[in-house]
Parts: C-alpha cells; structure tokens; sequence
C-alpha cells in the first residue's frame, strides 16, 4: 500500500518515517553459514578424544597451574607500573628543552624498541657474563661499599622483570607523549602565567587531561603484556607457561597443558578487557560532561548573534 504525505505531515517535518527495510539475503545465507561452521567446530572440539578433556579438567586448577599463574600476574603488574613511571619520565624528558634529556629519552626509546624483547629477555638472564659483580661505591673502579654477585641477584624472575619493564617503558614513552601532545599549548601557557611551576602544570593541568588520550593505548598494553609474560619461558621464570611445559614434559599431555595455559590466558585478557571498558567509559563520560558545560555557557552568546 502506497503511503502519501499530507498536509500537515509537509508543515511536521519531525513525524516518525515508516520505512521499510529491504530485504538482504546475502546477510541471511552468510550468517547461516558462519553459525553451522561455528557450530561444527564446537562439535568437533566437543567429541575429539585426542584432546584428553578429563586431563584438562584435572590440571586447571591444579596448584602448580596457580602457581604460574600468580607468577604472570606478578610479572604483568609489575612491569606494567615500573614501565608506566619510565615512560612518563622519558616523554617528559622527550618534551623538555635540554638536548641533553632529548637525546638521552630518544637513545632509550630507539634501543629498546629497536630490538626484540626476547633478546633482551636472554641478555638480562646473562647479564653476569658482562658485569659479574654489581655494587655502590665510587665510580671508575673505586672502592665499593657494597657488592653483590651478579648471579645471584639476577634470578629468572628479576631478568624477565627488568626486560618486561624496560622494554615496556620504551613504549610507554610514546603514548604518553602523545597524550601530552594531545592538550591545548594554550592552557600551559595559562597555567604559567598564574605562577604554577613545570612541575605542577604537568601534574594538575596537563597529565589529567592526557589522560583520555593515554589510557586506551595502555589498556591494550597492559593486556599484550599478560600474553608477553610467555616469552619468559626461555629463561625458565616459572610463569604460566613454563610451568605447564614442565608439567607436560613429565605427563606427555602436550595438547591439554598447552589448553589449559591458553584457557588462563583468556580469562586474564577477558577480566583485563572488561576493566578497559570501564576506565574508558568513566573518561569519555568526564570528557562529555565537559563538552555540555562548554556548549551551554557558550548557548547564550550564540542566541545573541542570531
């Protein structure tokens, strides 16, 4: 039945539109397909035999698991924060007016990103190959007031530590440099003139305004690194995953070790996603908030040029 617009539909032009959709079957047919492939491979996964689901179900919470399972948690965090404090200290000195600070940021961000972590993961382990003794005293070969061995104090827990961290930093370096850049020249040079410090304009004005711009990129980075903490695996740091290529190197479970250590992995990446999508949203609706105050204290001066 063929609808006409009468007069007062022309004088309304807000009335609701009774649109219809056309019909799509190419949608309809590509959604049937994806869902028995979906379907299939559920199926497929269910009834595989050689997949030894009563082994995995054995050994997902078993103690040693846990175990490396706190370990990654330990390493993610950790890492994460140590390389969030370095990378705020190197975009800050990336945007200082010292050469010096410029080029010694810009050093440590093109040398850590430069090079794979996984090679900076096995030099950290063998660091005691180059520097056998560590100590503080005076430099040049002075006298030391106190020493440690090198071996000692680099277990595989600090070397993936300072290689996770480190090399995070250098990441973290140019989103937070990004976030910086991000805020309006104008309101630092306002928070100046009132007589604020660098120091406090960078704290109160212009990392928390940053922020918004910081905060997606270093939720995917906190979440990549979950999954990077599996890299310490060759150097034996008893995470999640070195500990289940133990378990089933005595075992032979090769396939359900390796599920189980996966289903770990997406529970963590879930639980971390989930807390990205709330600190993103509590910083958009902070960011729109402040976009209607603006809109409506500027509302009376647009009303007065019409």
């Amino acid at each position: 039945m063929e609808m006409t617009r009468t007069a007062a539909d022309t004088e309304n032009p807000h009335l609701p539109i009774d649109a219809l959709r056309p019909p799509r079957p190419g949608r309809w047919i590509t959604a049937a397909a994806a869902g028995l492939v979906l379907v299939w491979l559920a199926y497929t996964i269910i009834v595989n035999e050689n997949l030894h689901w009563d082994v995995i179900a054995a050994y997902l919470m078993d103690g040693r698991v846990l175990g490396g399972l706190w370990v990654t948690i330990q390493l993610t965090v950790l890492s994460m924060v140590i390389g969030l404090a370095l990378g705020v200290l190197a975009a800050v000195m990336q945007l200082s007016g010292s050469p010096v600070l410029r080029g010694a940021s810009g050093l440590y961000t093109w040398f850590f990103r430069g090079t794979p972590l996984l090679v900076q993961l096995i030099f950290w382990f063998n660091i005691g190959l180059v520097f056998p003794t560590f100590g503080i005293g005076l430099p040049f070969d002075g006298p030391k007031l106190i020493e440690w061995q090198a071996n000692e104090l680099i277990t595989p827990f600090t070397a993936a530590l300072l290689g996770l961290a480190i090399n995070e930093g250098a990441y973290m370096a140019e989103i937070v440099r990004a976030g910086i850049r991000s805020v309006d020249p104008g309101q630092r040079e306002a928070a100046e003139a009132l007589g604020m410090s660098h120091r406090q304009v960078l704290r109160r004005v212009v990392l928390p305004q940053a922020m918004r711009v910081i905060i997606p990129p270093t939720g995917n980075q906190f979440i990549s690194m979950l999954k990077t903490t599996s890299m310490v695996s060759v150097i034996a740091g008893a995470e999640l995953l070195t500990v289940s290529q133990r378990i089933y190197l005595g075992n032979f479970e090769v396939i359900a070790l390796l599920i189980v250590a996966s289903i770990w992995y997406i529970v963590l990446t879930t639980i971390a996603s989930v807390g990205q999508h709330f600190i993103e949203k509590r910083f958009e609706r902070g960011h729109h908030a402040l976009q209607v105050r603006v809109r409506r204290n500027l509302r009376p001066f647009s009303r007065g040029n019409v």
